[in-house]
C-alpha cells in the first residue's frame, strides 16, 4: 500500500482494517450538513447516519445514530437508555470527552466506549454509511459487521 493511499485513511478506516471489517470509504469536500452528505455521497438520507452524544440524568455519557433527516427524540432517547432525562453535551464537551469534533464524530474509536443505540429501522437497512471520524470522510458497512467491534442497541429513538 502506497504512503499517500494510507495518509488517507482515518483512524476509524484503520481500526476497520486491524479488524479485518469490509468497508468502503467516501470523501467529500465543503459539505455540513448530514442531508448535503447524503447527496454528495450519493445515498439516500435514511441510510447515511449521524452520530450523537448525549448525557444523561445520572451524568452517564451515551451515543445515539439516527438517519441525517430525522431528530433525535430525546425522551425516546431516554428511555432507551434507562435514564430519566438525556439532554445533548455542548460542542465545546465533545473534544474532550470523545477525542471527534463537531461534524467528526463515529461511534468508533472514541477516547471511551459508551452505550450505543441504533434508531430500529437500521436493522431493515443493510449496509449504513456513518462518520469515518474526521470531517469530509464517511464510511459504508453493514450494520451486523459494526455491531463485532461495538455493542449497539436499536432502540425507538427518532420523532
Amino acid at each position: 500500500m502506497s504512503k499517500k493511499k494510507d495518509e488517507e485513511k482515518t483512524n476509524v478506516m484503520r481500526l476497520l482494517d486491524k479488524e479485518n471489517l469490509p468497508y468502503t470509504g467516501h470523501s467529500y469536500e465543503n459539505v455540513v450538513s448530514g442531508l448535503e452528505v447524503a447527496r454528495v455521497i450519493g445515498a439516500e438520507p435514511k441510510f447515511v447516519y449521524k452520530t450523537l452524544v448525549t448525557q444523561g440524568k445520572s451524568r452517564g455519557n451515551y451515543v445515539f445514530m439516527i438517519p441525517v433527516d430525522k431528530e433525535l427524540d430525546l425522551r425516546k432517547a431516554a428511555k432507551a437508555a434507562g435514564e430519566k432525562s438525556i439532554e445533548m453535551i455542548p460542542s465545546k464537551k465533545l473534544l474532550p470527552l470523545t477525542g471527534y469534533i463537531h461534524g467528526g464524530c463515529s461511534p468508533l474509536g472514541m477516547k471511551k466506549l459508551f452505550p450505543t443505540f441504533i434508531e430500529k429501522e437500521a436493522d431493515n437497512v443493510g449496509k449504513i454509511y456513518f462518520s469515518g471520524g474526521k470531517i469530509g470522510h464517511q464510511v459504508q458497512m453493514n450494520l451486523e459487521d459494526l455491531r463485532k467491534i461495538i455493542e449497539i442497541t436499536s432502540a425507538d429513538l427518532v420523532e
